[in-house]
């Protein structure tokens, strides 16, 4: 590692957590009826499959009542909807601070105390004007992925509300806050709707789920227990948040993490680790700075995994369909075996309860006919539960035509938009590109501007830099740093940026140097993904100077 040159000021540690979108890329927008426009190709991922779940699989689901007992029917606002980030855990762990801290900014309708003060569902996201829709009106909205969420009722739409905030994080991202888990004799006193239900419901169509604990309070409720239990199915999805890590000292910290691990793992029951971020996701000082290095890399991890759910959106989506669309298969296949079995006149009411008695064993006939395996069956207890309210005669029989055209969904047409994936990539992870794999060039060979000197809104910085200039044009270090800090870029980048903005390694910032310092320290806090490069760019350098 190449060390810092003299005068260099030495950044100390940041507090923000502002992940925003990088800016397009210069280049010219491919044309509209462009077949090989990776835009196009884009849309066309997300039409094909739309039109594959409404032609193909839809007609399956409803024929054999799906949605009664899994989940509600997709819609095309469903598959359109940005990657959605659900934060789950105890009253005053933090979540709506977390939610402030990485939008860096409260959201309209925001409640922080040590009470439990956030009482609903909170699903944040962009929008120009920074307002409040009500749950009812919010899920009557065709344009937002909330309509299938009326099942749960008025009682539950009076405790859910959509903020709009003008964030650039949320231009990728829906963030949804909920209500603070109960405990003690609050957990007796219930909600006037189906918790569990409804968390199940959001961690189905959530692309990442943050359990969030306090490190002075890792007890798990009854509810939190059964919140957890309902995220089962999803737990590629789930992460932990050790929050509000700073207030314990490093050696306490390591006894409340293996506390935590053996708590997860009585209610997981699982042989997995799951992954869990250490931190302290506000934007006060740190209490015990013992573990400050520690405390900064878990929190750029978890900003790294914030950052890839915009580049994976569509390929995460695809996933969930297709396991969607396997289980509507399993589904069908024990309904029409089921209905295979009742009498045609008598004892239909006798034979449906045996049957409901033995679904186990009903499981594993299947298995042996089909091919399956145990994981692609529903809990029995929950399905019969459901399919006590069924007449299974009622049911059609099995519509082998319409089994093919699944059959065919899962065997080509999901394939052909897997393959089709690569060539959209570029679109999808503009978020993620390094535009200095040709330094300051795009993927089309021109120059980004925000990597051009002459792109600069220079204005500002030179007001600033009036203000620190010594005698000789030139600014120290330790007047810089002030200014640097303000910016809220983390202590590494900024130490990388001031040997790429000192292009004279003489320790001074002049006017030029300065500017370029400023302009890439914004550029970090205001794209989504920019990286900083090794060498600086000669088009950052005024051409007066190169």
């Amino acid at each position: 590692m190449s060390k810092a040159p003299a005068g260099a000021p030495p950044p100390l540690p940041t507090r923000s957590f502002s992940p925003t979108k990088a800016k397009p890329s210069s280049a010219k927008s491919p044309s509209k009826h462009d077949k090989d426009s990776t835009g196009k190709e884009f849309t066309d991922i997300v039409d094909g499959l739309k039109s594959i779940y409404k032609n193909k699989i839809r007609p399956l689901e409803q024929a054999y009542s799906f949605e009664q007992f899994h989940s509600p029917y997709l819609t095309d606002a469903d598959i359109e909807a940005k990657p959605i980030v659900l934060l789950i855990g105890g009253y005053s762990t933090g979540k709506s601070t977390f939610v402030k801290h990485i939008l860096d900014k409260e959201y309209p309708g925001l409640h922080i105390g040590p009470e439990p003060t956030t009482d609903r569902f909170v699903a944040v996201m962009g929008g120009a004007e920074e307002r409040i829709i009500p749950g009812n009106a919010a899920a009557v909205s065709a344009e937002m992925p909330w309509t299938s969420i009326q099942r749960f009722g008025s009682q539950f739409l009076q405790k859910f509300q959509v903020s709009f905030v003008n964030s650039p994080v949320l231009e990728n991202l829906i963030v949804v806050d909920t209500p603070g888990i109960l405990s003690g004799e609050k957990q007796r006193i219930g909600r006037s709707y189906d918790f569990t239900g409804v968390v199940e419901w959001f961690a189905g169509r959530a692309d990442l789920i943050l359990l969030l604990f306090d490190a002075h309070k890792l007890d798990i409720s009854d509810e939190f227990k059964n919140a957890i239990m309902a995220l089962k199915g999803n737990d590629e999805k789930i992460r932990v948040v050790l929050n509000k890590a700073d207030m314990v000292t490093g050696q306490q910290l390591m006894r409340v993490y293996g506390a935590l691990m053996w708590s997860l793992g009585k209610v997981l029951q699982t042989p997995e680790v799951m992954r869990v971020y250490i931190g302290s996701f506000w934007d006060q000082p740190l209490q015990h700075s013992d573990s400050a290095a520690l405390l900064t890399a878990e929190q750029q991890d978890l900003l790294k995994d914030l950052r890839l759910l915009p580049k994976n959106a569509i390929v995460r989506k695809i996933n969930e369909i297709v396991k969607r669309t396997r289980m509507a298969r399993v589904h069908a296949l024990i309904i029409a075996h089921l209905r295979k079995e009742m009498p045609s006149v008598f004892g239909r009411k006798d034979k449906q309860d045996e049957l409901l008695s033995n679904l186990p064993g009903e499981f594993t006939k299947l298995e042996r006919m089909h091919g399956l395996t145990p994981g692609d069956f529903p809990d029995p207890d929950r399905f019969r539960e459901t399919l006590q309210m069924f007449k299974l005669e009622k049911f059609p029989k099995l519509d082998r035509k319409m089994m093919q055209t699944v059959e065919d969904a899962l065997a080509n047409d999901f394939p052909k938009l897997m393959a089709e994936y690569p060539s959209a990539q570029p679109t999808i992870a503009a978020l993620e590109r390094n535009p200095f794999e040709n330094p300051g060039e795009s993927t089309s060979g021109q120059v980004d501007e925000i990597w051009r000197y002459d792109m600069i809104d220079r204005r500002p910085y030179v007001e600033q830099f009036k203000g620190i200039v010594g005698i000789d044009g030139k600014a120290s270090g330790a007047t810089c740093k002030p200014m640097l800090e303000g910016t809220g870029v983390d202590k590494a980048a900024l130490a990388k940026i001031w040997r790429l903005a000192d292009w004279t390694k003489d320790g001074y910032l002049d006017l030029d140097e300065f500017i370029v310092a400023m302009h890439l320290c914004n550029v970090l806090k205001k794209q989504w993904a920019a990286e900083l490069p090794d060498i600086l760019p000669p088009t950052l350098i005024p051409t007066r100077k190169i």
